[in-house]
Parts: structure tokens; sequence; C-alpha cells
């Protein structure tokens, strides 16, 4: 049984979060931080319109064995700043890869991945640096072991937006029958939408394990007309992108991580019509921190492939749920919660956890 239903059930990921303060400011950084020696690590890109940062590292034919962090960004390719901030900490830690003949001359190797949500607080300027990075790993460091996650409108999901509805951070994990541990931390932010526009429902609901009731056929005629009156506000739809962070305790090869990251990518198009299109960065990375060898039989993956795939549509629904809605002069984006009501009372149905987890207070 999974502990707080999210990444750091992954035993020695830490998450951490920050964001921009001061008015007209609506983006952050989230940061994954793996336990020390570092985690195997992949990336899969499927959006046509990704940033990102180090990603070409990850591939198992390349030198760099083992990672010490992942850095998730709002602030579009501006942001990805964020990760010199996490660069930093990390060669104060003397965490990196041997590079000197010193002990401690290191170069930390921190892939990094942005979404697009530049100007949603109204200043086009305020986006992450290098500080905020450096805030997100110290955030994230002075968690302890197996905290939970907080969720919603904080760190890289500060800005988020999914289909006009408000997007955010989410994460949820699930243990395997031989004690696997398999998790995801998403930034929901997609061009696409994460609603059936004929019930209201979101898509990801289908796949928790039970059928999920639509609300109202009046509540649902008032959230599309609400709907249609932010979209006029807004205008035209900008980038996007969804990132997601797949984490397992099982002793992966770099290739069999590089798989994972591929299909957690299921997850992503479950919970989100349409997908990985041109104007979406979409990136999904898969972490492994071998503590648990995996069987030897040839097919053992499988179970870890199929629950990657299975947080990540949680995720981005729990993302979807927790996030609090915004109208500024950056825009207007409603809630999921202001459009339908309070809907909690079905939110983490079909989940591997014992209940909702509350707020980490990165």
């Amino acid at each position: 049984m999974s502990l707080n239903d999210a990444l750091t059930d992954v035993r020695g990921i830490r998450v951490g979060h920050a964001r921009l303060s001061g008015e007209g400011a609506l983006s952050g950084t989230t940061v994954v931080l793996a336990p020390e020696g570092g985690v195997v690590a992949a990336v899969d890109v499927r959006g046509g319109g990704p940033g990102t940062r180090e990603t070409d590292a990850l591939d198992p034919r390349n030198l760099v064995q083992r990672i010490d962090a992942v850095v998730l960004t709002g602030g579009s390719a501006f942001g990805l700043d964020s990760a010199s901030g996490v660069m930093a900490w990390l060669e104060q830690q003397g965490r990196g890869v041997p590079a000197g003949r010193e002990p401690g001359q290191v170069v930390p190797v921190v892939p990094a991945a942005c979404v697009f949500d530049l100007g949603r607080g109204g200043d086009w300027r305020a986006r992450p640096d290098a500080s905020t990075g450096h805030a997100a790993v110290e955030a994230a460091a002075r968690t302890e072991a197996g905290a939970p996650v907080e969720e919603g409108s904080v760190g890289a999901g500060t800005g988020a937006v999914v289909g006009g509805v408000k997007g955010g951070v989410g994460t949820a994990s699930t243990v395997l029958r031989d004690g696997t541990t398999v998790a995801a931390l998403v930034v929901a932010n997609a061009a696409g939408s994460a609603l059936d526009p004929d019930t209201g429902v979101l898509y990801g609901r289908h796949f928790f394990g039970t059928a999920p009731v639509p609300p109202p056929p009046d509540v649902h005629a008032a959230a599309l007309d609400r709907l249609a009156e932010a979209s006029d506000r807004n205008g035209a739809p900008t980038m996007n992108t969804t990132l997601a962070v797949v984490a397992t305790d099982a002793g992966l090869t770099r290739s069999q991580a590089h798989k994972l990251a591929g299909t957690a990518h299921d997850g992503i198009a479950r919970a989100v019509r349409p997908v990985h299109l041109l104007n979406d960065g979409d990136t999904v990375f898969a972490l492994a921190t071998g503590a648990r060898p995996l069987d030897g039989h040839p097919l053992a993956l499988n179970a870890v492939l199929a629950a990657g795939a299975d947080v990540v549509t949680r995720a981005i629904v729990r993302a979807v749920l927790a996030a609090g809605s915004v109208r500024g002069r950056g825009g207007d984006f409603p809630s999921y919660t202001e459009l339908y009501g309070d809907r909690s009372g079905d939110r983490y149905e079909g989940r591997e956890g014992p209940g909702p987890a509350a707020g980490s207070g990165d």
C-alpha cells in the first residue's frame, strides 16, 4: 500500500516547490531531488514544441550513468535558467559527475523541461531564474523522506492551464503485487482539454477503477457558459506542455527506464484530448532508484510500464482537482472546483493509498 499517493513514496525521492512573488507573477519551479548517489534516468519527448535542457545526457548511448535532480519549471525557455540554481546547490554538496583531479570537482547534470505560462499573471517578464531553482531544491532537501507533496497551483504548476481550466501539479503512486513502488508527479498544462465536453467528467476519471458520476446537467451547462466567457476574455490559446516524472524503486537499466518514459505518455493521452500537439512540449522523465531488483523474467517490466501510465493519468486528475481559479490581467482561468463545485468526495476513488495527502509545506 502506498503511503501518501505521491512521488515521494519511492524511497529517497524528495520534491520541492518555489514560486515567484510579486504582482503580475504566476510561475514557479519544481525540483525532484534524487537520493545520494543519484538515480538511473531517461526521457521521452512527444510534444511538438518542447523546451528542455540536458536531455541528451540521458540517452543510453551517452556517458552519464546517474543524475541527482530533475527540474520542471514555468517560464518557457527562459525558465530553464532555474536549473543553474539547482546545479549550484548540487555542486555545493559535492554531487555530480566527477570531472576534476580534486574531490568535489564535479559537474552536476540536471535535466530540465519547461511549460509555457508567460504572461498568465500579467507580467510577461515574470519568469523563474537560478534563484527560483535554488529555492526549490533547498525546499526539497529540507523535507523528510516520504513527505507528502503539495499539489495544485504550486511550483511549476503555478500558472498551468489545461484547455482553459486551471491546471497545476498532481501526484500519485501505487505498489505492485511484488512490492515495487511506481509513482508520478505531473505538471498539467495542456493545449488539449481534460474535460469531456458532453458530460463535464474529467477524462482521466474513467481510469480510477470506478465509473465516474457526471455532474448534474444544469451544473455542466453553467460550466460551459463560464468557460466560454473566459475563452472570450483570454483570446486565442497559446503554447502549453504537460511534464511528468515517473519514478520507481525497481532496478532498471537505462534502456528499460527509457521504455518506461515512453509508455508513461499513454497516461497523458488518457487524461487530455488532444495531446502531443505542435504547441505542446509534452515530456516525461523516468527515474529508477534500483532499491528493489527487477524480476529476471523477460516480461517482468510490463507491470512497471502499465503502472507508470496509470499513475500519470491519476496525477493529472489530481492536478486539475487541486488547482485554484485565477482571474486577473493575465487571463481568466476557472478551476474545476469553481465550475462543478466540491467533488472531492470521489477524488481519490480507485487509489492504492490510505487517503488524501496533506500539503507538504514546500
